[in-house]
């Protein structure tokens, strides 16, 4: 753990560096993207060294004085052959991490030489194609003129030569990364909603959609608003056979695209089992070769956001089985949920994070609800608290789903009091994420929490799905004790007669200047003395 905080403020200082030139929303960029770059580097070196001595360099000066001299020798242009067909990438020896380090030691960087270096990885395969587009190492953001620009990139460099991401044991690196993301959303605000699901939600939906399929070896995982593939890669903390997931994502915003990419490879995730897309999910629907269906979808999209809804989705097959009905153009809450459900193998499982609106309105999506709950495809229903979500303060609800299972019942969770108050945002910490789960596997009514509840049930409430119609947490009001009641206005009832007694003669004792004032104070213990 102390390597983990070690690594994390070495990180984190390089975010110093940029702060206050930019907000976090593009700061973001430039350092996560100097990581990245750092991590491929280093572990260029690194197999670079294992490959001319069979073992990991102690320092990565020394793996850079043998890849130097070997680059001089005949047997480059093998090794440059090896390490290609190995990494999918190659970097010649002035464009390492550790030659443009020195050179930001020496006063001599360049920042032509380090654009060098990403065009480089950015070309050598197309699974890197386009990675460090969003880093702009010539913005005016990061000063003005050349000098002071290459002077914020250089101080960067530096800043996170202190982080040594080869001997990070196990996911060290990947979780901090993901700590990284995390707290740039928080700064954010409002902008992080496309990148990054908080902790909690993240871990209930994973632990739910991965719930009976912790041992297969293989899984498919899905997430068509995948973000930076947080989600998709929660679900590795809870699979017995990590390292065989296969992860299929899809994100709308290019440089959130890359953030994915980056993180995948953070995570030791190998290129054969990252099928990532940038694109727009419901436009047109991917994947549609090979794999099509998924054990796990996980899902985070955009809340009420606005589609086409043109006509042609209804001759869609994601969307064509529900009554001829399409989500509304003014919220396409429904558009994702049946477009991730389409992708849903038999024997999986889905979890969706939505508002609360689609449990309860009416028109197309009262309509497709139906259908879903008719299908039995509506597993369970979970109300999440208030202020969870960087980019709404609404409260929200995660749908699990199912598809051809025995019977219709729908489980209702109220989880919207399972939180911590904190200074930005409310946070479920693991006891809350336990005691959701616990509700969700034992799948029974629990006074106050939860409700085990019946098609039937659900039809005759018009299938409306509002949590507060079927687990009421409303608490009784104390019974009034009509005798103790009286009682008690007997005694107030006397205690006023005894006040107004003793003000009567406290006032009959008075003595008067001027005969206004006389009568006005005899007017008083007239009223007095009549009650």
């Amino acid at each position: 753990m102390a390597e983990s905080k070690n690594l994390l403020t070495v990180l984190w200082s390089g975010a110093d560096v940029l702060r206050g030139k930019m907000d976090a929303n593009e700061y973001k960029t430039y350092l996560l993207g100097l990581i990245f770059y750092k991590y491929l580097s280093d572990s260029y070196l690194a197999k670079v060294y294992d490959l001319l001595n069979d073992e990991t360099p102690d320092s990565l000066e020394e793996a850079q004085a043998q890849y130097e001299e070997v680059m001089k020798s005949d047997d480059a242009e093998e090794l440059l052959q090896e390490l290609k067909d190995s990494l999918h990438y190659t970097l010649y020896p002035d464009m390492t991490y550790v030659s443009i380090l020195n050179s930001a030691k020496n006063n001599v960087f360049s920042r032509e030489k380090l654009q060098e270096a990403f065009n480089r990885i950015q070309e050598s395969d197309e699974l890197f194609n386009g990675l460090f587009a969003d880093v702009d190492l010539y913005s005016n953001r990061l000063g003005t003129g050349d000098q002071k620009q290459s002077s914020t990139i250089a101080e960067v460099i530096k800043v996170l030569d202190g982080a040594d991401l080869i001997h990070a044991e196990g996911d060290v690196l990947g979780n901090a990364y993901e700590y990284l993301i995390g707290q740039f959303a928080s700064e954010t605000g409002k902008k992080a909603g496309e990148f990054y699901t908080p902790h909690g939600p993240a871990q209930i939906l994973c632990r739910i959609a991965m719930t009976g399929q912790e041992s297969k070896r293989g899984l498919q995982v899905y997430d068509p608003c995948m973000g930076s593939a947080s989600l998709m890669l929660s679900c590795r903390n809870y699979s017995k056979e990590p390292d065989y997931i296969k992860y299929y994502g899809q994100e709308l915003m290019p440089s959130t695209y890359n953030l994915a990419r980056m993180n995948m490879f953070l995570h030791g995730v190998f290129p054969e089992n990252q099928h990532l897309r940038n694109g727009d999910t419901l436009d047109a629907d991917w994947p549609v070769d090979e794999v099509t269906e998924f054990d796990v979808v996980t899902m985070n999209p955009p809340y009420s956001a606005r589609w086409s809804a043109a006509e042609g989705f209804k001759q869609d097959e994601r969307f064509m089985d529900y009554g001829g009905k399409l989500a509304p153009k003014s919220k396409a809450d429904y558009a994702f949920l049946l477009h991730g459900f389409y992708h849903l193998k038999q024997t999986g499982t889905m979890a969706i994070v939505l508002p609360h609106g689609v449990l309860f309105r009416g028109a197309s999506e009262g309509e497709i609800r139906k259908i879903l709950l008719k299908n039995g495809s509506i597993y369970a229903v979970i109300g999440l608290p208030a202020n969870m979500f960087y980019n709404t303060t609404i409260p929200t609800c995660i749908i699990v789903l199912k598809k051809h299972r025995e019977g219709r019942d729908v489980l209702f969770i109220d989880a919207s009091d399972l939180y911590k108050k904190e200074k930005k945002q409310n946070v479920m910490n693991e006891e809350h994420i336990d005691k959701v789960l616990e509700l969700y596997n034992e799948r029974k009514t629990v006074e106050k929490m939860s409700y085990l509840a019946s098609y039937e049930e659900i039809g005759s409430n018009d299938f409306n799905l509002n949590i507060p119609r079927y687990v009421d947490t409303s608490e009784e009001e104390e019974e009034i004790d009509l005798k103790q009641l009286s009682s008690q206005m007997k005694e107030t009832d006397r205690e006023i007669k005894e006040t107004n007694h003793t003000l009567l003669e406290m006032l009959g004792e008075l003595t008067f200047d001027n005969s206004g004032t006389k009568e006005a104070v005899e007017a008083l213990m007239k009223i007095l003395g009549e009650e």
